[in-house]
């Protein structure tokens, strides 16, 4: 009965230890030795770890109680039965605190170390789970439809439903302006494509392995360095310099976590998600044909979700993209998206699914070639001119404000 004592804290310390960890110390255990990767690598699939545990803490539980009450009857038999009712209560009172309380207690204060600790045997017991898993799904599918067979699925709520829900509520009237834009942000991320947060290939240092800190002298534009294939722009890893008490001053990609890897039509929503279920900081936004085209991080999302009026642009220039030369004359920076644009210029702007993203690809689109210095064209009352095209894909227009449509 100590053994098992001993088994079932060793169970509720390793469930509080590991879903305890924060989403940065999930981060910094996939960088870890290789106990500490498995750790992360156990809570990839949180629901079958959770299983895993519950079935051997049951276990274990059941074991216990079923040699007490062997005992207990011994003791009656015996005519002790005032021994067996103490031997009884002390059972129930050690199970409690040295099976549960206790080693609960201790998991929250040392999680980090005790992850790394107990992530092999884990592994070990969830794999002889394994197999006895879907036997028991499927019995408990058998059981619902038999006993509550009319359950259905309540329908989803579609975001606009939720943001009309937060502007006419009592919830929307007291909540003070900011907060209700956060909620809104939040909302909006099941309608933003990655393709509008994203930086763009060549926005951001990107090297192919070995990465040495002499390679960084020059300033880096974000916090990330990715690894690149040797000879392509194809995106295989990433390493966050913010990460680093002390920056080694070689090989720097030995510390690159994975990234992930998103279509440019997903939402925002979706790639949040999937950083957070995979434990990175980075996703890697590919084009129709798999190649890479740019990156989103985490920190943009978040950044998205905060801001008032989110702006790829204003992260990537460190400035404002729409600056007011004079009462409705604005020079505009071409990677402005529509969205903040319109948002910027009070106009009624509806993205479309499939439709152009940003100012210069509304400029490709409209004039069916690259832009020069000189082109003109309208949009949602607007007459916009390009002033300056250093470089193909880089360019500043003049935006005159004529009339509203």
């Amino acid at each position: 009965m100590i053994c098992l004592i001993l088994a079932s804290g060793f169970f509720s310390s390793s469930e509080t230890a590991l879903f305890y960890l924060s989403h940065d110390e999930l981060r910094g255990l996939r960088n870890g030795n290789p106990a500490e990767q498995m750790a992360a690598a156990l809570l990839r699939e949180p629901d079958r770890l959770l299983t895993a545990i519950l079935f051997w803490n049951l276990v274990i539980n059941l074991a216990y109680f079923a040699l007490n009450v062997v005992f207990v009857q011994y003791l009656v038999s015996q005519g002790r039965a005032g021994a067996a009712g103490v031997y009884s209560i002390g059972c129930l009172l050690a199970i409690i605190v040295l099976g549960e309380v206790l080693p609960k207690s201790l998991a929250v204060v040392a999680r980090l170390r005790l992850a790394s600790l107990v992530s092999w045997p884990l592994a070990v017991v969830v794999r002889v789970v394994d197999p006895i898993v879907p036997p028991l799904n499927r019995v408990t599918r058998m059981i619902r439809r038999t006993i509550w067979p009319h359950i259905h699925r309540e329908p989803a709520l579609r975001a606009e439903d939720l943001e009309r829900a937060v502007e006419t509520s009592k919830l929307g009237a007291d909540v003070a302006r900011q907060e209700r834009q956060v909620l809104h942000n939040i909302l909006d991320l099941s309608e933003i494509s990655v393709e509008e947060v994203m930086r763009p290939r060549g926005t951001y240092f990107s090297q192919p392995a070995p990465v040495h800190l002499d390679d960084l002298n020059r300033d880096v534009p974000g916090d990330y360095v990715l690894i690149v294939q040797q000879g392509t722009d194809e995106v295989e890893s990433a390493v966050s310099l913010s990460s680093f008490v002390d920056v080694p001053k070689t090989n720097l990609h030995e510390a690159a976590e994975d990234v992930v890897f998103v279509p440019w039509c997903s939402s925002l929503a979706y790639t949040l998600q999937l950083l957070r279920d995979q434990f990175c900081s980075v996703a890697a936004v590919v084009n129709e044909y798999g190649e890479s085209i740019g990156i989103v991080t985490y920190e943009d999302i978040i950044d998205t979700v905060l801001t008032p009026t989110p702006s790829r642009a204003k992260r990537l220039l460190q400035r404002e993209p729409v600056l007011e030369i004079a009462p409705s004359r604005y020079h505009v920076e071409g990677i402005t998206t529509l969205r903040y644009l319109s948002k910027r210029l009070d106009l009624d702007y509806e993205p479309e699914s499939e439709g152009v993203v940003t100012l210069a690809g509304l400029l490709h689109e409209e004039l069916e070639r690259i832009p020069i210095v000189g082109d003109e064209c309208r949009w949602q009352g607007l007459s916009i001119k390009v002033i300056d095209a250093p470089r193909p894909g880089q360019l500043k227009v003049l935006i005159v404000q004529t009339d509203q449509q």
